[in-house]
């Protein structure tokens, strides 16, 4: 090891036996206590909540010490999901019954489709997502995306998993509340394909 190392073998030695300096000592006790707020945090705390916290115990440290030392041994918070609000139901005026009623089950394919809008987050903005499942296989039979929430985005969606299945029956068709699954075009779709709307419960 010294060898590929190109490091004498005495001075590897001197290294080993050489007592751990005081800073060290000290940066260790330090990491002990960081972990140890960390846990109690339920790893929510950033770097200046756990120097507060340490410092609010008597704990002599610096903010960038604190940071500094988090960084080096891989400590790091759990990020809160952001949450985006997608199906607004205020004022809407067309409601659909809760014929699914929590039964989420389905004996054979093509008897019930579920579908939601979900935002996510990136660095450019939000992106939307709107999916429809066949609830017997939880396969996703259509879906799309748009950095609009629309009926246009829903029907999307919709258009591409009648175009994938082609059912031949009728179909249970279940989402949440929204102004966008209650549009006049989107409902018009439905019918034109045989597909019974089911609206979840406000």
């Amino acid at each position: 090891m010294c060898r590929v190392l190109q490091v004498s073998a005495s001075g590897y030695y001197g290294w080993i036996r050489r007592p751990v300096s005081r800073r060290v000592e000290s940066n260790q006790r330090l990491v002990a206590e960081i972990k140890r707020v960390h846990r109690e945090s339920r790893e929510t705390y950033g770097s200046v909540k756990t120097w507060r916290a340490l410092k609010g115990e008597g704990i002599a440290c610096g903010k960038h010490r604190v940071a500094c030392l988090r960084r080096m041994n891989g400590i790091e918070s759990r990020r809160r999901r952001r949450f985006k609000l997608t199906t607004r139901s205020k004022g809407l005026q067309w409601v659909a019954p809760n014929v699914l009623n929590r039964r989420f089950e389905a004996g054979r394919p093509n008897r019930v489709w579920v579908g939601d809008v979900t935002a996510i987050a990136t660095r450019l903005g939000w992106l939307y997502l709107a999916v429809l499942l066949d609830l017997y296989s939880r396969k996703v039979v259509g879906w799309a995306m748009s950095e609009r929430i629309d009926k246009r985005l829903v029907l999307d969606a919709l258009e591409m998993a009648i175009v994938r299945r082609q059912p031949d029956s009728k179909v249970l068709h279940h989402t949440a509340r929204g102004a966008i699954y209650g549009s006049d075009e989107y409902r018009e779709k439905l019918n034109a394909h045989r597909l019974t709307p089911s609206m979840s419960r406000k």
